[in-house]
Parts: C-alpha cells; structure tokens; sequence
C-alpha cells in the first residue's frame, strides 16, 4: 500500500532508510556457513545490552557505531545474533552481554536508539535496531509459552526452541498505528496522554487488535481516545520502533467532524490545532510537540509542511 504522500515522507523517518545490509535469512540454520563467517578476518561485531550499544562521535561530525573483529570479540557463544552482510561483504554480528565492554581511549559513549538513532547513518542505524529488536526479544522470551520448559537459541538469534515439546519461537512484533488527523478546516489533532508533562502533545497512536485492519484500528483508536469520527486514512509510511517490539505504521487521516471527546484514561486533553496556533504555542513554550526519532514528529511536519519552529529564548 504505497500513496504519494508515502513516497514524499519515507525517506525522511529515522530507521527506515535502507543501509544497505543484505540480512541473509538463508544462512541462519548453516552453522557451517555462520562459523566460516565468524571466523572470517573482515567480520565485524559489536556488544548490545539493555537497548545500548557503544557509539563514537567523528572529528567529522558524524557519529559511528563501534564495531570490532570478530576475534577480539568476547566471548558469548549462546548470545550471537548475525545481522547480515554489507555491500562490501562484511559480515556483521551482535553480542548480547550484561553489560557494554569498555574503551580504552575513552572516545566511546554507550546510546540507544532513543538518543543515536537519528544520527547514525543508514547501515548503522539498520545494525542496531535488528539488534535491539532481538536483544528485547530474547531477553522476554526464555520459557516455552506452550509448555513452560526453558527454551534454547537457534537459527542465529531469530529463533528459539523448546527441547521439551518441540515448540518454535518467532521474534515478536506487535502492529501500532500512529496518525496525524485534521478535520474540515485542515487543523491538526494533538492529544496529550494522563502520565505526560503539562504542554507535552504529539499524535494519537494505539495497537492494532487481533483480527482487525490497520484502516480500522486508526479508526477506532481516534474515537476511542478523543471521540472524533475519522472517514478517511492515507498510508505514510512505517517505522520499527523496538520498545519492545512494534512496528509503527504511520497515517494520515482526515475526520468527519471536530468535536472532541477525551476517555481520560489514555488521553487527558485532546485540542486542534491550526499552523499559526501550533507555532505560536511553541514559540511561546506552552506546547513540546513531538520531537526525536518517532515518526510522530515526521508526521506532524508532513501537515506543518516544514521543520516545526522551535521555543523563543
């Protein structure tokens, strides 16, 4: 489902641009193939732990994630994940340890997604969310949801298996859809959420139900949380966001009317907006629209229809 609005945002998301690195499925079950690519002098790999990993800021401006080959790597046989291969045929791996190894030079900083993802470039980025992605996964699901017995990792991290009653476990990624609705008059819905700060607004978002389409679950998640009727959605574009595991699936929606009605129980105050109001409560520090990586802030510019002004001094 692709829409020119779609093509004119996808580029500009975070964690969403391709980096280029073939992930190599196939390989996954050849513990042959996997042992010659670990073993190979170009692999390199890196330590994730609690959603971090090491990071450098270049003299350059850019910010890298640190990598190192694969023999100096420390040991952790049963936590190895292979990532994929880079269009130069360098092998990538991620090591799940308890805690991030330290450096010596002291250059490195250890960041997650939250804080580098925007700034890492495209291969890295890539890198690092299949990372966290899997990191998350395995450290929630080490029991058989079928029969309780411990489970054991396979196919190079993307698996686990259950010795017990033969079961399979899959990486888990939970469907959310994030959308930016205007009504009539082209003005915006921001909703504020009950645990959120006083000023802070940002688009309605909601997970999509068993047996249910993503149209649908955009529809319902407006009218439930702010009881505005929504009779168009448009597609965007989506966003892995690994906390723990969804993939967010951003929209555009236009509603068949404006009136508001919050439930307060997830949404605590819901307000259109126009471009002048939105600038104006930013400018004046009375409204933190969304900013940092999610696709939420993406969308709101995509309305806005340039970067969102920033508070006066």
């Amino acid at each position: 489902m692709t829409s020119r609005t779609a093509r004119t945002i996808a580029h500009q998301v975070p964690l969403t641009v391709n980096g280029g690195i073939d992930r190599g499925a196939n390989h996954r079950l050849d513990e042959a193939w996997l042992g010659a690519a670990w073993s190979h002098p170009s692999t390199r790999c890196f330590v994730v732990s609690d959603g971090r990993a090491l990071v450098v800021d270049t003299d350059d401006g850019r910010t890298e994630l640190v990598t190192t080959p694969s023999f100096e790597a420390p040991f952790t046989e049963a936590h190895r994940y292979f990532l994929g291969t880079g269009t130069d045929g360098v092998r990538y791996f991620a090591l799940q340890k308890d805690t991030l190894p330290g450096r010596m030079d002291d250059d490195a900083r250890p960041a997650g997604l939250r804080e580098a993802g925007a700034l890492l470039g495209p291969r890295d980025s890539e890198l690092l969310v299949h990372a966290v992605a899997l990191e998350n996964w395995q450290r929630m699901h080490r029991f058989c949801s079928r029969c309780g017995e411990r489970t054991t990792i396979a196919a190079a991290g993307h698996v686990r298996r259950c010795l017990a009653c033969g079961a399979e476990h899959y990486p888990r990624t939970d469907p959310s859809v994030i959308m930016l609705v205007t009504d009539d008059r082209d003005r915006a819905l921001l909703g504020r959420q009950v645990h959120w700060p006083e000023g802070r607004f940002s688009t309605l978002a909601g997970f999509v139900e068993p047996g249910e389409s993503i149209e649908r679950a955009v529809i319902r998640e407006v009218f439930e949380e702010a009881g505005v009727v929504v009779d168009e959605v448009e597609y965007v574009a989506s966003q892995p966001w690994p906390f723990p595991s969804s993939l967010m699936l951003g929209f555009m929606a236009r509603a068949g009317s404006s009136e508001i009605r919050v439930d307060g129980e997830e949404i605590e105050e819901a307000r259109w907006f126009s471009r002048d109001d939105l600038r104006a409560a930013i400018e004046s520090g009375v409204v933190h629209p969304p900013a940092g990586i999610s696709i939420a802030a993406r969308l709101v510019e995509l309305w806005y229809g340039k970067p969102l002004p920033v508070p006066l001094p």
